[in-house]
């Protein structure tokens, strides 16, 4: 009977596979801030056509985002979110355009990079961190996503400079992680992909993601502010060396 409202690319078996990795993948996000959906999009990368894992990957991480940001929401710096919806905006107007030529491995080195300077480099001037700087940085972002679908990690680097509480850092880069994912919905749907055949398989990944966050958000719970930085930069670190290790491979 399951059969009957999964894409014909998923067994059974491995859809179960995918609800348990969504609750696991938003708990990690949930309780250390990040990394979660760059794992989940790695696993997808394995046994999903690659037609459908940005779009698919996309929408998933939409409703888990925003469930998180909805469970956090009295956490959010609406200033940031103020100024970065705007860039959100411009980055996936006119991110095509500008990307299409690029080769994906010199936004993954330059990515990889960039978030390894964020978490162990000096910290950034607050002029950046204001409002321009934070527009700026969601218009590359989301260049980046529509192409690549691997940015978080770089916004929670990002977002993480600006806070030091946990709780605001988890909230407001899962606010603005709702917003970035939300024009691959649109931009995926309207390039003629055939969303519609994977919404039942979304629609419960999304509702197994709301499970781990939960369990995610007791767990953040018993973390001090020191230990959170401290586990999410080594977190962010991985991603950002499997970032690199993917990109070496490219050239």
């Amino acid at each position: 009977m399951i059969t009957e409202w999964l894409p014909d690319a998923l067994s059974p078996a491995l859809a179960l596979v995918f609800f348990g990795l969504s609750v696991v993948t938003s708990m990690i996000t949930a309780s250390l801030g990040a990394g979660g959906g760059a794992l989940l999009l790695a696993l997808m990368a394995l046994w999903l056509p690659p037609a459908a894992i940005i779009p698919v990957h996309g929408v998933i991480q939409l409703g888990s985002n925003a469930s998180r940001a909805s469970m956090t929401w009295h956490h959010i710096d609406w200033r940031v979110i103020g100024a970065f919806l705007p860039g959100v905006i411009l980055g996936a107007g006119v991110g095509a355009m500008l990307l299409a030529h690029l080769p994906e491995a010199i936004w993954q080195l330059t990515i990889a990079l960039f978030i390894l300077y964020l978490c162990w480099g000096p910290p950034l001037p607050k002029g950046i961190l204001g409002p321009v700087g934070t527009f700026c940085a969601a218009t590359v972002t989301t260049f980046v996503s529509l192409f690549v679908g691997a940015t978080g990690p770089l916004v929670a680097a990002f977002v993480k400079q600006i806070h030091r509480d946990r709780f605001r850092t988890v909230s407001t880069f899962a606010t603005a992680m709702t917003l970035q994912h939300l024009p691959k919905a649109l931009v995926f749907g309207l390039a003629g992909f055939a969303l519609a055949e994977w919404l039942p398989f979304i629609a419960v990944m999304i509702l197994c993601g709301f499970f781990g966050t939960w369990l995610g958000l007791r767990i953040l719970n018993e973390l001090s502010d020191s230990r959170f930085k401290r586990w999410f930069n080594i977190l962010l670190t991985v991603l950002a060396l499997r970032l690199i290790w993917q990109a070496a491979g490219s050239f």
